[in-house]
């Protein structure tokens, strides 16, 4: 930690130059504006129905990825942007694509609905966000988990059985919803974060958020979710993409593909 009194050369030393000497005094002074960053207590990431499995017959409506992707303020608020956002929606459906041969079951691609169908899914993608939001607080996180949610093998949430009246959900089994957040930390935000370094205070730079989750389509019931705050991979690129899409879809428990039979693993499996 930086010592409260530090003379004009031990600046110098850590390249705090005159010229900079202001724009750091008015940071600091900012600085005490920012909410304190609190430590993230441990959580679990994945939760899913005791017992469930996907079946290898099961149809999979896999809907448009709810992305959002900006920059993060001196602040801290997310100010969005519309070519990183437009970047990260082709990766991530380039991305999603060459993951279905890899899930097993039949994973069908939702159509994009225009006027009231189209709003109406839109509501749905922002309410999986909100529920998903709600399991990470209270049954992901132990120390604030509701009564309810503190028994072993409880999994036990639901988005309605109104979802079935969505526009392509007949005929499918489940629907799979993805919902990703990104903020890419300003120079206000890094110089902010080096700031808080010498004042003693944390302040987080950049947020990358993801959540997937599988929804039975009869029920509404969520019978799995995986949600991680600290995700990985660029999505403003093709293989930050793929890598997202691998973390987001890391234990969905789907019927996997068969793997072909090669000498090496007959050999083994005698």
């Amino acid at each position: 930690m930086r010592p409260a009194a530090v003379t004009q050369s031990g600046e110098e030393e850590r390249g705090v130059t005159p010229a900079v000497r202001p724009v750091l005094l008015a940071m600091t002074l900012a600085l005490g504006c920012l909410p304190a960053v609190e430590p993230v207590a441990a959580k679990e990431k994945t939760g899913v129905m005791p017992g469930f499995t996907v079946a290898p017959s099961a149809k999979i409506l896999l809907l448009r990825p709810r992305i959002r992707v900006g920059e993060q303020s001196t602040g801290g608020i997310f100010e969005p942007n519309a070519d990183w956002t437009d970047q990260a929606k082709a990766n991530m459906l380039a991305a999603l694509d060459a993951q279905q041969a890899q899930l097993g079951n039949q994973v069908i691609m939702a159509e994009e609905p225009i006027g009231e169908d189209g709003l109406k899914l839109a509501d749905y993608r922002a309410l999986f966000t909100v529920l998903a939001d709600a399991v990470e607080r209270h049954q992901f996180f132990k120390g604030d988990r509701l009564p309810t949610k503190k028994r072993n093998g409880v999994f036990d949430w639901s988005i309605g059985p109104e979802i079935r009246d969505l526009p392509g959900v007949a005929g499918a089994d489940y629907v799979l919803f993805i919902s990703t957040r990104d903020e890419y930390g300003s120079t206000g935000r890094n110089i902010a974060s080096i700031v808080g370094a010498f004042a003693g205070r944390s302040v987080t730079v950049g947020v990358h958020e993801g959540q997937a989750g599988l929804v039975d389509a009869r029920t509404g019931n969520l019978v799995w979710l995986n949600s991680d705050n600290s995700m990985g991979g660029d999505l403003r690129t093709p293989e930050g993409a793929q890598r997202r899409v691998a973390q987001l879809l890391e234990g969905l428990p789907v019927h996997a593909p068969p793997v072909a039979a090669t000498p090496a693993s007959v050999a083994a499996a005698q």
